[in-house]
């Protein structure tokens, strides 16, 4: 118990596991029943065994509460209104009030094959939290478990469920028929590919040699690369912005390609007179601490972005604090700004036509992508076309230098 509870910790949840009278319930910071901001620490009496099996089920509940709270969707009325073992319902939802979350990882209800993939995926999330990596960046690791991991093992546990079969184990097949259930060349099928291959590794589960490229495919080039917005014409959307708030988080993400919540987890000092112009994205941030040069550098005043550093202007009041909110949530309440407004690009289109950017003036791929907060090899993926392009054109320019200085006067020698 002592250990499942520092992984907990570990993995930035105020939320413990506890046995009161043999049986397991949660404790931890959790929604005040009056409706307040508060969170005082409270219990939920889960009725579970205190055996190994009860800790996976456990585990598995407090999985739920985490998410059911990060999406502003807990209520006690869940919890209180059913039997002790049982997990809420949709009956229980009292009218006019949204659905609880679905079980995070496996589908209740399901048949017994299904259901006892439960303790198998709560203890790969246990180990992905557990991870040194993860740990030294807790807030990231919550958004990342919950876009990039969670909506894939959930597909697992439901293609799992409908299989019908009295047990189901979680085979290379399984794995290829939830892989196969996305579109070719989609997002959605390489990030499928990138966390069922982490649960592959976690069950020290071998792949197919071809696994990579069957879950690859997906690039901007395919994606949307011909629809990204000139200078001039991101230049000229500024306008449709009202709010002088929101304009400068537009004009920030347009001159340091900055992912969507990073706009408000940044050091803006200096953007100050005198100051490098050099922004530091903070730790707290998906990726965690790294460094962006402005491109195009004349934005920083075209945007008007120095009052940041001076303390003058201000960016939108968006609640920043991780311990009532995540970064997926403040992400999303960046493009909800986008779409109210009725801008016909998305926030990501900024962040990669500063990536386009960046590839047309020569900057080095490590340096660009050190930048954006990935990797090297997702740079060279997302941005291949643009990469492909200016390689190949340098190697045209060198070949034809080479031409012109062994043929004096422009002409060729025979």
């Amino acid at each position: 118990m002592r250990q499942r509870n520092r992984q907990l910790a570990a993995s930035g949840t105020g939320l413990r596991l506890e046995i009161r009278q043999q049986r397991l319930g949660l404790r931890g910071p959790l929604p005040c029943p009056k409706g307040t901001a508060a969170r005082p620490v409270q219990r939920i009496s889960l009725g579970l065994p205190a055996t190994a099996e009860g800790v996976a089920a456990a585990l598995d509940q407090l999985a739920r509460v985490r998410e059911a709270i990060e999406r502003g969707r807990f209520s006690w009325e869940h919890w209180r209104r059913r039997p002790a073992a049982a997990a809420p319902s949709a009956d229980a939802v009292p009218a006019g009030q949204p659905s609880p979350a679905p079980a995070p990882l496996a589908s209740a209800g399901g048949p017994a094959g299904a259901a006892g993939l439960t303790p198998l995926l709560a203890g790969f999330e246990v180990a992905f939290f557990a991870d040194p990596r993860r740990r030294r960046r807790p807030a990231g690791s919550r958004s990342t478990w919950s876009g990039a991991y969670r909506p894939y093992l959930r597909r697992l546990a439901t293609l799992a469920a409908a299989s019908g079969e009295a047990t189901v184990a979680v085979d290379v097949p399984l794995l290829e028929r939830v892989l196969e259930s996305y579109p070719l060349a989609s997002r959605s099928r390489q990030q499928c590919g990138l966390a069922l291959g982490a649960l592959a590794r976690h069950l020290q589960l071998p792949l197919p040699a071809d696994w990579s490229e069957r879950s690859g495919g997906y690039g901007l080039h395919v994606a949307r690369f011909r629809g990204l917005p000139s200078d001039a014409r991101i230049l000229e959307l500024v306008a449709a912005i009202p709010n002088p708030r929101w304009r400068l988080a537009y004009g920030l993400m347009a001159t340091y390609g900055l992912r969507n919540h990073e706009v408000f987890f940044c050091d803006l000092s200096a953007l100050a007179p005198g100051g490098d112009r050099v922004l530091r994205v903070l730790p707290t941030s998906k990726t965690g601490e790294h460094q962006v040069w402005p491109f195009q550098p004349d934005w920083v005043e075209r945007f008007g972005l120095e009052g940041l550093g001076e303390g003058g202007a201000e960016l939108p009041r968006v609640c920043t604090d991780l311990r009532r909110t995540t970064l997926q949530q403040v992400g999303r309440r960046v493009a909800e700004q986008f779409r109210r407004y009725g801008l016909p690009i998305t926030p990501y289109d900024l962040r990669h036509a500063w990536a386009v950017r960046t590839i047309h003036i020569g900057l080095p791929d490590t340096v660009a992508a050190r930048m954006m907060g990935h990797s090297v090899a997702i740079h060279t993926r997302t941005y291949h076309h643009w990469i492909t392009r200016r390689d190949q054109q340098q190697a045209v320019d060198t070949a034809l230098a080479r031409l012109r200085q062994s043929a004096p006067n422009g002409h060729r020698s025979p």
